[in-house]
């Protein structure tokens, strides 16, 4: 054992089914005993916590996405980075970094439970929270980008779209465009992730914008936002055109009309559009090519982890989830919690 333990924690649960607006009605914030780990169990303290756009999916009743949907009256989920603290294992020594999954300060558990990680690999314990699989997944094996595509990429400064457009360029795009939702954050694409164009969705009518960028049209739309983004890169696509659908977060924040875009099917029957909507499982085989080329770049020097880390405390943690879907944040963004 090991530094004295609080008797009491923080968890954070689901307090109702979402069923339409994310409010912090949604979230029950409580106080719960911290037990003594048993035989071959640790105690992990949750250092960061992760934030993504499946979120508010997950707390729908009878969602239909291959993550375990969040329980009423249970603490939610959600990818961490935390430290053992005390523990009756030899496999995972006090100190050890480990993976976490719930809101809560502290979690108790068998240590196989538990997945080491190597901090040593990457320059700060963030890194190892990235939603770099689904990027990649969707933008190499569902949208099969390569050289010569003229890509978009809606919801370009979140943590998946931001990384989907460098692997974009990484694979050989000869054009991506990305919109995002702030003057602050075209700049940011462009000027810090490489990104050839982007635009504010907000400042026009955005197929107006997408034509001026993409005039010849485009090859490759990977959308993380759907709604009169989705319309508008149907109206743009050039034939044969790929769409690889990862998200819909304007139906997520702005309401359920965004996640019901019109289709156009006269003109995606025309131009022989492929529009594959695609959930990432995660599988071994994904993770694996996304970490493999994730390290090739970052040791090259030749990709930017864009991220976000947010000092709050687990209490908090319900409003800054909010502030991160309304867009107050960029790319892969994580809590980092105070340590005692």
């Amino acid at each position: 054992m090991s530094t004295p333990l609080p008797t009491t924690v923080t968890e954070v649960r689901l307090a109702q089914h979402l069923t339409d607006k994310l409010t912090l009605d949604n979230f029950d914030v409580v106080q719960v005993p911290l037990r003594e780990p048993g035989a071959g169990e640790v105690v992990v303290r949750h250092d960061l916590m992760q934030l993504a756009a499946v979120m508010p999916d997950l707390m729908r009743e009878g969602v239909e996405i291959p993550m375990p949907p969040f329980v009423v009256g249970e603490p939610l989920g959600a990818g961490g980075v935390g430290t053992v603290v005390a523990s009756n294992s030899d496999d995972l020594p006090v100190g050890t970094t480990v993976y976490t999954g719930t809101w809560a300060e502290y979690s108790v558990g068998p240590a196989e439970e538990y997945w080491p990680l190597d901090t040593s690999v990457v320059p700060g314990p963030e890194y190892l929270l990235n939603q770099g699989t689904t990027a990649y997944y969707g933008m190499v094996d569902i949208a099969q980008v390569g050289e010569g595509d003229v890509v978009y990429v809606s919801g370009a400064a979140g943590g998946v779209g931001s990384l989907a457009g460098q692997i974009a360029k990484h694979r050989g795009a000869a054009k991506v465009i990305g919109s995002a939702g702030s003057a602050g954050k075209v700049a940011y694409l462009v000027e810090e992730l490489g990104f050839d164009a982007a635009f504010d969705y907000r400042d026009g009518p955005i197929i107006d914008q997408l034509r001026t960028h993409a005039p010849d049209g485009i090859t490759v739309f990977f959308d993380c936002v759907g709604g009169e983004q989705f319309e508008a890169a149907v109206q743009a696509a050039q034939p044969n055109a790929r769409f690889a659908l990862c998200g819909a977060l304007s139906g997520q924040v702005g309401g359920s009309d965004g996640a019901f875009p019109k289709l156009d099917l006269m003109t995606a029957i025309v131009r022989h559009l492929t529009l594959r909507p695609f959930a990432c499982h995660h599988t071994p085989e994904q993770m694996e090519a996304w970490n493999t080329a994730f390290a090739t770049w970052m040791g090259e020097g030749t990709f930017v982890y864009p991220h976000t880390v947010v000092d709050a405390t687990l209490a908090e943690a319900p409003q800054t989830l909010l502030d991160y879907l309304s867009g107050a944040y960029k790319g892969n963004t994580a809590i980092r919690f105070p340590q005692a």
